[in-house]
């Protein structure tokens, strides 16, 4: 892990939850103080800030006696990760849809058409796709929304390098073509067309990944997947 930030305290942050989230860093892995300091050749204090702030964010579990060690992921997790991002991304398209600026518009269609050269790419089509998401927050004016879904989607690229490589890449075509299902109904200004077009196309990527963990969906819960 290198460090890349001006701050420390962010830098050793970032450093860590991006070992976490490319699994550098394993699922039950003791995180060691001493060991860490000597790797980013900090002191104690911003490993301490940084391993409770990934405590706050879900991604370490900190223990009496035992100390820091990386979260566990199971198929339970995929289930929350996918409720969370169902609700924000719902509140966030419908805003977005009724204020986005014709600028705006044409920008997410920028986005989605930029897409299309990186399909077989699903490190780089998995950015941008995180990208489009933020973005739209950004059109709805929803700051809050904006980092609750940013921490999110850091929990949907662990699950996706751990558990759904491959079913992910077998599905971006797909969901490409989905998307510009879904700017059509952007054009269109109506909020319950744009709701839909989420749901056909979450539903559908549910549906591949449920089949893929031997998962049930979880009642109630269809805008899930990406």
């Amino acid at each position: 892990m290198r460090l890349s930030f001006h701050s420390k305290n962010k830098a050793v942050y970032h450093a860590l939850l991006q070992s976490i989230i490319t699994g550098e860093s394993r699922p039950g892995e003791r995180l060691v103080i001493d060991n860490l300091a000597i790797e980013l050749s900090v002191s104690h204090i911003p490993i301490r800030e940084a391993l409770r702030q990934l405590e706050a964010d879900g991604f370490v579990t900190i223990e009496p006696h035992v100390g820091a060690t990386v979260t566990e992921i199971n198929t339970s997790l995929v289930s929350e990760v996918f409720a969370l991002l169902q609700a924000m991304e719902i509140i966030s398209s419908r805003v977005a849809c009724l204020q986005m600026s014709d600028d705006e518009l044409k920008a997410l269609g920028d986005l989605i058409d930029q897409m299309k050269s990186h399909l077989d790419d699903p490190t780089r089509w998995s950015q941008e796709n995180k990208d489009l998401h933020l973005f739209i927050c950004d059109c709805a004016k929803m700051p809050v929304i904006k980092k609750m879904m940013q921490k999110t989607l850091d929990h949907w690229d662990r699950l996706r390098l751990y558990y759904l490589k491959a079913v992910f890449a077998d599905r971006i075509e797909i969901a490409q073509r989905e998307h510009f299902e879904i700017l059509k109904a952007f054009r269109t200004r109506n909020p319950n067309e744009v709701e839909k077009a989420i749901q056909r196309h979450n539903q559908a990527a549910l549906a591949a990944y449920s089949n893929f963990l031997g998962m049930q969906p979880t009642p109630g819960v269809r805008n899930l997947a990406r």
